[in-house]
C-alpha cells in the first residue's frame, strides 16, 4: 500500500528571483493582476497561501501605462486627511502626472491579502516612473507574460 506525501513548504526552501517589467503600453488592470500572481508565488508549483514564496518585480515606465475607455477622467482616487471634511480626490490623469507610481502600486495592492502577509508581499515590488532602476546588481531577468 503507498501513501501519497503532502509536501509542507519551509521558509529555507524559498528561492526568490528578480524580474523587470517594462509598463510601457501595457494595460494597468491586466499587468496589475500578472504582477499580483508572481508577487504571492502562485506561478511556483511550491506555492503555498500562508507563505509569502513569491518574487521581486521591478516595474520601469509607470508612467507611460495604458487604460481603456474614459478611465483617465472616470476612475477617482480618494483619502482622507484626518481632519473634518478632509476627503480628497483625483481623477487617473492627475494621479499619473503627480505621482506616476501611485496608480500601479493602488492596483497591485488592491489584489493582495488585506493582512501582514498582504503588507510584506507589497514590499517586493518596486515601480519607478522612468526607465532606469537601481537593481541591476540583482540581475533581474525579463518578465515574459
Amino acid at each position: 500500500m503507498s501513501m501519497n506525501k503532502t509536501h509542507v513548504v519551509k521558509v529555507s526552501d524559498i528561492e526568490r528571483a528578480w524580474y523587470v517589467v517594462d509598463a510601457e503600453g501595457l494595460t494597468l488592470g491586466r499587468l496589475a493582476t500578472k504582477i499580483a500572481t508572481v508577487l504571492k508565488g502562485k506561478h511556483k508549483p511550491i506555492y503555498s497561501p500562508h507563505l509569502d514564496v513569491g518574487d521581486y518585480v521591478i516595474v520601469v515606465n509607470a508612467e507611460k501605462i495604458a487604460v481603456s475607455g474614459r478611465k483617465m477622467d472616470q476612475k477617482t482616487y480618494y483619502w482622507h486627511t484626518g481632519y473634518p471634511g478632509g476627503i480628497r480626490s483625483r481623477n487617473l490623469r492627475d494621479q499619473l502626472e503627480r505621482h506616476p507610481t501611485a496608480a500601479l502600486k493602488a492596483a497591485v495592492k488592491g489584489m493582495l491579502p488585506k493582512n501582514r502577509l498582504g503588507r510584506r508581499m507589497l514590499g517586493k515590488l518596486k515601480v519607478y516612473a522612468g526607465p532606469d532602476h537601481p537593481h541591476q546588481a540583482q540581475k533581474p531577468q525579463p518578465f515574459e507574460f
